[in-house]
C-alpha cells in the first residue's frame, strides 16, 4: 500500500511472524489505518527514513537488524511515535525501548482492540503537541527550579534540557499540576497515557523512572516523583515515609 494515501493515518509495521504480520496488516486496514508491513528490520529501517509515516509498530526481535537498533537509527534524526512489541516478561527490553526513545510497548500474545486503542491515544497525543517550535526559551541557571516548556514538551534545570518524551513531558507536568498530591495510576493512565489501567501494564512505571533518570542527569533535586504504594505516585519536595 502506498502510505501517502490522504486522509488515513500511515502506520508502518515491522513483524517478521507472517502469521501475526498478515493479521495485524488486515486488521489495522479494516479500522481505517493505511499500513505497510515490513518483514526485515533492516528494510523497515529504510522506509521508515524515506517515507513520512504516523506511526511505527515494530517487534524488539527482527531478522537483519533488531528493533532496539532500528529505534536508535530513527531517534537521531526521527521523531514519529514508536510501539514496541516483545515477548510478555522480556522486561529489560522494554526497558531498553523507553530509554532509546519508544513511546509505548505492546507484550505479546494482545488483543487488536488494545492495539488500536494504544495507536489511537498515541495519535492523538502527537496532535495535540505537533505545533511549530518556538524559539529556545532562556533557562534559568537555578538548581531549585525545574522550568516547564509546554511548546518543546521538555523541561530545564540549570539551563539543560533533560530530553523528555512526549509521554513524560505530559506526566510530569500532571504531577507538577497537583505537586504534594497523591494521584493513582488509574488516574494517570487515563489522562495521560489515555488509556485504562491494567495491573500487568508496566509503562507508566517505566516513564516515572526515565523521568527520574533524566532528572537527576540534570542535577534536579528540589522535588522527586515519589512511589507511594498501594496508591498512586506524587511529586514531593520531602519524604514523610511513603
Amino acid at each position: 500500500m502506498n502510505p501517502a494515501a490522504v486522509g488515513l493515518p500511515t502506520i508502518l509495521t515491522i513483524e517478521d511472524d507472517p502469521v501475526l504480520g498478515a493479521y495485524v496488516h488486515e486488521q489495522l486496514g479494516r479500522s481505517g489505518f493505511q499500513v505497510t508491513w515490513c518483514r526485515n528490520g533492516q528494510q523497515g529501517l529504510q522506509m521508515a527514513c524515506e517515507q513520512a509515516f504516523d506511526l511505527v509498530l515494530m517487534d524488539i526481535l527482527l531478522p537483519g537488524l533488531d528493533g532496539l537498533s532500528i529505534l536508535t537509527h530513527l531517534r537521531r534524526s526521527h521523531t514519529m511515535p514508536v510501539i514496541l512489541m516483545s515477548a510478555l516478561g522480556a522486561e529489560a527490553d522494554r526497558i531498553s525501548g523507553f530509554r532509546l526513545g519508544a513511546d509505548d510497548y505492546l507484550p505479546k500474545p494482545f488483543s487488536m482492540v488494545e492495539l488500536r486503542v494504544r495507536i489511537e491515544a498515541i495519535l492523538r497525543r502527537v496532535a495535540l503537541d505537533r505545533r511549530p517550535e518556538p524559539p529556545r526559551p532562556v533557562v534559568r541557571e537555578d538548581a531549585r527550579v525545574l522550568q516547564f516548556d509546554d511548546e518543546r514538551c521538555d523541561v530545564a534545570c540549570q539551563a539543560q534540557w533533560a530530553g523528555l518524551t512526549r509521554s513524560e513531558y505530559r506526566l510530569l507536568e500532571t504531577l507538577q499540576r497537583n505537586v504534594e498530591e497523591v494521584l493513582s495510576k488509574a488516574f494517570l493512565y487515563q489522562h495521560v497515557l489515555q488509556r485504562g489501567y491494567a495491573p500487568h501494564d508496566r509503562s507508566l512505571d517505566m516513564h516515572v523512572s526515565q523521568i527520574r533518570r533524566k532528572l537527576k542527569a540534570i542535577g534536579y533535586a528540589e522535588r522527586e516523583v515519589r512511589t507511594v504504594w498501594g496508591k498512586g505516585y506524587v511529586l514531593s519536595g520531602h519524604d514523610e515515609g511513603l
